[in-house]
């Protein structure tokens, strides 16, 4: 994948994970967050060439302009998104999959200083919120989150979430009531991670018991409905009309598309 393209791949995740990003040009020339990922990408190409006063001296114009710290040793995944930015350190030895978010003031840091690796390994899909701190060479599995200012000295598990000093495993996610949630939450226009089971907003939590009811009692109903047809009833001549995830999303699949065009016609080049 050429730079340019790898660019609008950025651009586009961005539309994504923040609702105040309005256009392409705007996301292009004014959100830190990427620059900083950009600017890694050269210096982390200078030091895996062993060009490496070049590639800290890159890092350090990094951020001069950012206010964000990443080593030039670092691993970066695609469509990696810093929202805000300011403070964020990430070590030499860390490791972060693709599709992964911090927040501001979210250190990847490193609890020694023998030379190895120190630092965390993120999976795919992680969000970190804003001030944690997550240290030593652990592991943070796919679609973990860390609750804003934890401090994580320990593994965390796939899709589990984690808050607190020290860090502490709060809710593991089932993946099937997850992946339910995800589709139905998409639709109604929330967030998924805003409905889960361990967040502290009860707004939120009563909205995501009534996904879930929603969920259940469509499926007792179709049931309840089949067993007394079979018994020689002759209800639910009318199926329910049916939850059409694709007839909701519609609004957003065009806007994606929208995005999409501007961004094929979007040279940064230019």
């Amino acid at each position: 994948m050429g730079i340019w393209q790898r660019i609008k791949e950025d651009i586009n995740s961005v539309f994504e994970r923040d609702p105040a990003a309005r256009n392409a040009f705007e996301v292009f020339t004014s959100y830190p967050g990427l620059h900083a990922v950009w600017w890694h990408r050269l210096a982390h190409w200078l030091w895996q060439r062993d060009a490496k006063w070049l590639a800290r001296a890159v890092s350090n114009l990094n951020r001069f302009f950012t206010g964000i710290e990443i080593h030039p040793g670092a691993r970066i995944g695609r469509r990696f998104f810093i929202d805000h930015g300011m403070g964020v350190v990430i070590g030499e030895t860390a490791e972060i999959g693709d599709d992964c978010t911090l927040y501001h003031g979210v250190t990847l840091g490193g609890t020694s200083w023998k030379a190895g690796k120190r630092h965390p390994t993120l999976g795919k899909g992680v969000v970190i919120g804003a001030g944690a701190k997550v240290l030593g060479p652990l592991m943070i599995g796919d679609n973990a989150r860390i609750g804003s200012n934890a401090v994580v000295i320990k593994d965390v598990p796939a899709g589990a979430t984690a808050i607190g000093i020290p860090g502490r495993i709060v809710a593991q996610q089932d993946f099937q009531t997850s992946e339910q949630r995800q589709a139905m939450a998409k639709k109604y226009g929330f967030d998924a991670y805003a409905v889960s089971q361990d967040n502290p907003d009860p707004v939120a939590k009563a909205i995501g018991a009534l996904l879930d009811h929603l969920h259940m009692v469509d499926g007792k109903v179709n049931d309840m409905c089949k067993a007394i047809n079979d018994l020689g009833g002759d209800v639910c001549k009318e199926k329910l009309p049916e939850l059409d995830l694709e007839e909701f999303a519609r609004d957003e699949q065009e806007a994606a598309s929208k995005r999409q065009s501007e961004l094929d016609r979007f040279d940064p080049s230019i």
